[in-house]
């Protein structure tokens, strides 16, 4: 079987089944691990230079950074589960 790439934006792709989580990049715990990844060379950017929308993390535990909401990311991941719109928080 094949590993499921999963398009992270600007033809960016991460395999599936190794993401443990995607989140949100805004509170500042995200902050602290993203230098914290940065300064220990763990931190991948596939933001192409704009905004930060969403933090995929991996069981290498490497912080991948990306320009694509955290929501529609998972909408990638399971395209068969949405939430309703009250769920989503921009």
């Amino acid at each position: 079987m094949s590993p499921k790439l999963v398009n992270i934006g600007f033809g960016n792709s991460v395999i599936s089944r190794r993401v443990v989580a995607i989140i949100s990049p805004n509170a500042a715990p995200m902050k602290r691990l993203r230098d914290e990844a940065r300064e220990e060379k763990r931190l991948v950017d596939a933001t192409q230079g704009r905004r930060t929308r969403s933090v995929l993390i991996t069981d290498s535990n490497h912080v991948i950074l990306s320009a694509v909401s955290s929501e529609k990311i998972a909408q990638r991941f399971n395209p068969d589960c949405s939430l309703p719109k009250e769920e989503i928080e921009d």
